[in-house]
């Protein structure tokens, strides 16, 4: 399997996210095609990709008004018709929805969004490998 892994991040949290998910994805064998910024993204490793994965932080009040702050950045992606895709946030206190506007975002680019994960900053390596775990189980079954 082959992803390709865009992030936004303000602080290195969902960067530090990424890297992790990735680490683990190549332990079990899959290939990372590139890891680059929303705003920026690595057009030929999101061709060569069987998933992009799509990882933003959260920005928001505490506990009301929270979003993904990579949505506009996640609308001037190129389509991503007939592509996989996964998502992914990072919060301090509460996602709230954040990551169900994320996953809507992603879809909107043409991409069938097969999961995602919000992941506390406070648990980056444990919810980075539930979030590795998912993927892998998630597309095992997809081709078998």
């Amino acid at each position: 399997m082959k992803a390709a892994i865009l992030v936004e991040s303000l602080t290195g949290n969902t960067w530090k996210a990424a890297e992790k998910t990735a680490d683990l994805l190549q332990q079990e064998r899959w290939t990372i095609t590139g890891l680059s910024k929303v705003r920026r993204p690595d057009h030929a490793a999101i061709q060569a990709a069987d998933v992009v994965l799509i990882g933003s932080w959260v920005h928001g009040a505490f506990v009301f008004g929270q979003a993904p702050w990579a949505v506009n950045s996640i609308s001037n992606l190129p389509a991503m018709r007939g592509k996989k895709a996964a998502a992914f946030c990072t919060f301090a206190l509460d996602p709230g929805k954040a990551l169900d506007k994320l996953t809507s975002a992603v879809g909107d680019t043409g991409a069938y969004v097969i999961g995602g994960l919000a992941i506390s900053r406070s648990k980056l390596e444990e919810h980075s490998e539930l979030f590795a775990s998912r993927l892998v189980d998630a597309l095992a079954s997809s081709d078998a």
